[in-house]
């Protein structure tokens, strides 16, 4: 063995699950693999002339941490404008876009006159409907789009519905809604993608340097975060250009893992042409899985729930006939190609663990093992479905900050309320799953919430925001342990992936993604944890970020 590279570690957690007899405190490298692993006085035995080693000291080193769900490029669009995750009033967010709106007047440069907003939280409104008439006040005739923070629902303003021509109902061939009022007048509330494209249509775009500029600096920030991977719910001919562009200019700094969308109404000769999709990819990205949604979003009523929410909505599917949802998911697992379903609510979660159980009947053995499904999401769900998911061998994929950022003990906000107490007490139920042996990948969902991974970690043990302890926890009783939160980003990540036998572990011939932590993530205290800082990244052997002191 003659390593490229040694990285030395006070604290070196393998995440293997095997137990080693000495502390293990060296890691070797070479040709982007794992090469041995030992203590320090193993890698003084190691070290050749040409050997660069690297020794973090006190810092703890893990495999490489990995969010299961994120959405880089999709994100670009949901991210321009003024953010407004941080308001907690209406006044605050009138505020937000009156300064904006005049700063855009006074500069005659925002998106061709169109104001821009993300990350609204409905909770923000309070007993004040989300209408056009709100954002009328500070807008006057400049027209307005404004993305509510679950990503499945936007504001627009009286001007923009004119400019899209939206004067009334229309009607999708997926569970998308222009809601209206008792008189079919639009209430600028767009529920789902179908509907919110129509006013996108109208608003000027990016251009493609623009666009390639944001993504390569927001890959960076992960890299900076902590990540040396993720597994994007989305993809598109603009996302395979754009990684292109940037890897021509030198190396994406994590893998990235993407999933195109299989939609309502598609037809075999579509899924045919996602499947071919498989496989294709760069240095460091690549196509691998489809991703399919059976319902939407709790806090804009449109989850699929076994019984109506306390307005009455959340009853419907989002493909209007999931029996063709089941057939898609059927046609790519028999053909070896791993799924990963949105579902929300309980009859969605249910769904889809139908659709994928009868696989086993449907789809030779060799084949569906070949291949992982996932369940993203399962905000609410009762004990029966978590019951299912060992016998059904699906993973499931959860953002633990989306309980703890968008939902209260006291189930006082919208989330909470649309679904009642009952269903609001199932919250997020990440400890029942891993009791009952599930698979669990964590992850943030961004842009729907920060991509950070510590405070992430922190919060999965908490189950309250991290760095406000005066916040109760949320269905305590679903705490993870500190281990079962870092697996959830390591071991489990790649488990979530099918990609177990290549990462997930510190192990020798898997490859060489790391991540140094200045505190321990297994033995400090999770507020404390999350404030902290990351001391550097590696994929393939090579520093994608190292703070500044220890470079």
């Amino acid at each position: 063995m003659t390593p490229d590279l040694i990285i030395l570690s006070n604290t070196i957690h393998t995440m293997d699950g095997v137990p080693h007899q000495e502390p293990v405190q060296a890691v070797a490298i070479s040709g982007g693999l794992i090469a041995a692993v030992g203590s320090r006085h193993d890698a003084r035995q190691w070290q050749q002339a040409d050997t660069r080693v690297v020794d973090l000291g006190n810092a703890t080193l893990t495999p490489g941490l990995v969010d299961c769900h994120i959405h880089p490029v999709f994100g670009l669009d949901l991210t321009i404008g003024i953010e407004l995750a941080g308001a907690a009033t209406l006044e605050e967010v009138l505020h937000l876009l009156q300064a904006e709106a005049a700063h855009f007047r006074a500069e005659a440069a925002n998106d061709g006159g169109w104001l821009r907003g993300w990350g609204l939280n409905p909770n923000a409104f309070g007993t004040v409907p989300l209408h056009r008439s709100v954002l009328d006040r500070v807008t006057g005739d400049q027209p307005a789009f404004i993305r509510l923070f679950d990503g499945h629902s936007a504001l627009a303003n009286s001007r923009a519905l004119e400019l899209a021509g939206i004067h009334g109902r229309f009607d999708f061939d997926q569970a998308s809604e222009v809601v209206c009022d008792a008189d079919g007048v639009p209430t600028g509330l767009l529920l789902e993608a179908a509907a919110m494209e129509l006013v996108q249509r109208h608003i000027p775009q990016e251009s493609f340097a623009r666009r390639k500029a944001r993504l390569g600096e927001l890959l960076r920030d992960f890299a900076r975060s902590g990540l040396t991977g993720g597994h994007i719910m989305d993809h598109s001919e603009e996302s395979a250009a754009l990684f292109q562009a940037l890897e021509a200019e030198g190396e994406l700094p994590l893998r990235l893992r993407s999933a195109p969308w299989c939609m309502p109404g598609s037809d075999e000769a579509t899924w045919k042409e996602l499947a071919r999709s498989i496989g294709t990819g760069g240095r460091r990205w690549s196509v691998e899985a489809i991703k399919l949604f059976v319902d939407g979003t709790v806090d804009n009523g449109t989850a699929w729930l076994y019984e109506p929410d306390v307005q009455g909505q959340s009853t419907a599917p989002f493909w209007p006939r999931p029996e063709e949802y089941s057939a898609a998911v059927r046609y790519f697992a028999a053909r070896g190609i791993p799924t990963a379903t949105h579902a929300i609510g309980d009859a969605g979660v249910d769904h889809v663990l139908e659709a994928l159980e009868s696989l086993r009947h449907e789809v030779p053995a060799d084949v569906l093992r070949g291949a992982v499904h996932r369940i993203e999401h399962l905000e609410t769900v009762p004990d029966e479905l978590v019951a299912r998911f060992q016998g059904a061998g699906v993973v499931a994929s959860m953002q633990p900050t989306h309980c703890t950022h968008y939902s209260l003990a006291d189930h006082s906000d919208n989330w909470s309320t649309r679904l009642g107490p009952e269903r609001a007490d199932r919250a997020w139920r990440c400890r029942d799953l891993r009791d009952v042996g599930v698979t669990l990948g964590i992850g943030s969902d961004w842009p729907i919430a920060p991509f950070e991974p510590l405070p992430i970690i922190a919060d999965a043990q908490l189950r309250r925001r991290s760095g406000h302890p005066d916040q109760q926890p949320i269905a305590p009783s679903q705490a993870l342990t500190a281990l079962q939160a870092l697996e959830g980003y390591t071991s489990h990540a790649a488990k979530a992936a099918g990609l177990w036998d290549v990462s997930g572990s510190i192990t020798v011939g898997k490859r060489a993604d790391f991540t140094a932590f200045e505190l321990d993530p297994l033995t400090t205290a999770p507020d404390e944890f999350a404030a902290s800082s990351v001391l550097g990244t590696f994929v393939d052997g090579e520093i994608q970020f190292m703070l500044e002191r220890l470079a």
